[in-house]
């Protein structure tokens, strides 16, 4: 047997493997013979079968079947020990010409090879976001905290501030009978907030929709319509208003703290503020990462230049798939995919370099911290090594949660590297605008 590799460029080449019949006949013979001694075929005593009978009815698939393994196995090993990092697959070239009526055979296949390229994440800078907790905000989550824990008051008329709780329905949308309860301070259309703003209990209240919340998202939450359709949704609907409620303002006093965080916690406004800041900023720092993960991302991709092969993949992208597709939905395919492909690369390619892979100490480690953080959630704060170990053990037998926490442990390994590595812009930002300057 004889594989050679020649180079058409530096991302495709073609892998050529010469099988003679020395390299698969014992093999062939001797599945033959076992066929002859096995074999059931009227007129002969079973295991008196002539072998040009075994050979006429067998000869050829055995060939196939054995030239195909010997093939695979002997390319398999040839790319690994030529250390080639190939993308998607080998195609075969030459399948359809093959002769298997001769003794020696040539196959040719097709490689994508990977192209060579830098990383440099030191280059643009990226804005790193730090979110604060502002007054504003702090005023507000303070007033909905008192709203939540005030005392309810029902009421037969519906005044600004107050809750209502109703029916909806629209023959549009088939919204029937969806229940919703929601304060008028999420009104944000004009016309409706004065549409309800006086109606009684029994009412039954015409709106529009469009404009009606100050989010979209409420479409979805209070009329019940597919997440799709909540976005500038614009019908009329009905309201039957079932009951009105106003809520009194809970005291800010030691019995509100400690129904908030604990006994004894907190034990001034000033420390309320102080907690919810620190809560809120937490929370925001999440959001803030994930930001930034994603801008580094993009700045990669669009800064870190190489060519892919790319009419190669396209037919990878055609053949390999559950069924084949054409080469206009190939190349419609790979336009799609070309993107995370590239970033494939960039990742694979960092993690290499500076060894950002996942070892199984440190997922082990990694998951006995997550154990520990939800058993203290639920007041075992000092549970033992071995209670500890064993749910480990159960966790880390599920191939699920392995593949889950190590996709968990890889993020935050590689967010790490960016803070400490790439050139980043902090930038100080209220949550509020945080959110209308990244994502609008």
């Amino acid at each position: 047997m004889n594989i050679t590799k020649k180079d058409i460029d530096s991302l495709n080449a073609v892998v050529t493997v010469d099988i003679k019949k020395e390299d698969y006949s014992e093999k062939v013979s001797s599945i033959l013979n076992n066929y002859r001694k096995t074999a059931n075929i009227p007129g002969f005593r079973k295991g008196h079968v002539p072998m040009g009978m075994v050979q006429k009815q067998y000869g050829k698939s055995v060939l196939v079947e054995e030239v195909n393994k010997l093939l695979q196995e002997s390319l398999n090993a040839f790319l690994t020990e030529q250390k080639l990092d190939i993308l998607g697959n080998p195609l075969p070239k030459n399948e359809a010409a093959i002769d298997w009526e001769t003794e020696d055979f040539s196959f040719e296949f097709e490689l994508g090879l990977s192209p060579k390229f830098k990383v440099d994440v030191k280059g643009k800078s990226v804005v790193h976001y730090n979110i604060v907790a502002d007054d504003k905000m702090l005023k507000n989550q303070i007033k909905t905290i008192r709203k939540q824990y005030g005392k309810l008051t029902s009421k037969t008329e519906v005044e600004k501030e107050d809750e209502i709780t109703g029916t909806f329905n629209a023959t549009e949308k088939e919204i029937v009978d969806k229940k919703a309860t929601f304060g008028t301070d999420i009104i944000k259309g004009k016309k409706q907030l004065s549409a309800l703003v006086g109606a009684k209990v029994g009412d039954v209240v015409t709106l529009k929709t469009k404009g009606m919340f100050k989010e979209d998202h409420d479409n979805e939450k209070h009329l019940g319509v597919a997440h799709e359709e909540a976005h500038g949704l614009d019908i009329e609907v009905s309201l039957k208003i079932d009951e009105v409620n106003t809520r009194e303002m809970a005291d800010l006093n030691q019995e509100l703290f400690d129904k908030l965080f604990g006994e004894g916690v907190v034990t001034s406004e000033k420390e309320l503020k102080t907690k919810i800041k620190e809560d809120a900023e937490r929370q925001f720092e999440q959001q803030s990462d994930q930001k930034l993960l994603n801008d580094v991302v993009e700045s990669l991709i669009d800064n870190t230049k190489f060519d892919l092969p790319g009419a190669f993949l396209q037919r990878w992208i055609q053949t390999s798939g559950e069924s084949p597709m054409t080469e206009e939905e190939a190349k419609a395919e790979y336009v799609k995919s070309e993107k995370g492909l590239r970033y494939q690369l960039i990742e694979g390619k960092l993690r290499a370099e500076n060894n950002l892979q996942v070892s199984f100490d440190e997922l082990k480690e990694h998951s006995r911290g997550m154990i520990k953080g939800q058993m203290a959630q639920f007041g075992q704060l000092d549970p033992s090594e071995e209670e500890i170990d064993g749910i480990v053990a159960r966790v880390l037998g599920n191939q699920e949660e392995v593949k889950r926490l190590s996709e968990q442990l890889n993020t935050t390994k590689l967010l790490q590297y960016f803070k400490e590595n790439a050139k980043l812009k902090t930038k100080e930002i209220t949550y509020e605008k945080f959110i209308k300057d990244a994502y609008q």
